[in-house]
């Protein structure tokens, strides 16, 4: 072996590394807890963002039991649907843009009301 095989130390550890010339950990366990912590700010947020719309999407999936039907906006907002988050949206022709999380949908109306429905389409 040469020296610099001899010398290599795992940087998460400090413990020597064997093995592979290429090798940068001394274990999964380290690889694993470097790369967490090189990616745990854009982790953190994703995972925040999946879980209110997760939440977002139970929310209209338990107001809209048939796949199309009106309620009232506070109804949504008070079992804490977040409206700044949604998939996709869809805009008709006529300019009305439904907000989708994943395949529940929304459309704002004028009077304090909100039409739910359900996207029914396949990924194929």
């Amino acid at each position: 072996m040469n020296q610099e095989t001899e010398n290599r130390t795992c940087p998460e550890c400090g413990r020597p590394i064997f093995g592979r010339i290429d090798k940068k950990f001394c274990s999964d366990a380290c690889r694993n807890a470097a790369n967490n912590k090189v990616n745990s700010d854009s982790t953190n947020y994703i995972r925040n963002v999946n879980n209110i719309l997760r939440k977002n999407r139970r929310i209209l999936l338990e107001l809209n039991p048939t796949g199309k039907t009106k309620t009232q906006v506070d109804k949504l907002l008070k079992k804490g649907f977040d409206m700044e988050y949604y998939t996709n949206t869809y805009t008709t022709k006529a300019g009305q843009e439904y907000r989708y999380c994943y395949d529940q949908g929304y459309l704002l109306l004028d009077d304090g009301y909100v039409l739910l429905v359900q996207k029914i389409e396949s990924l194929t």
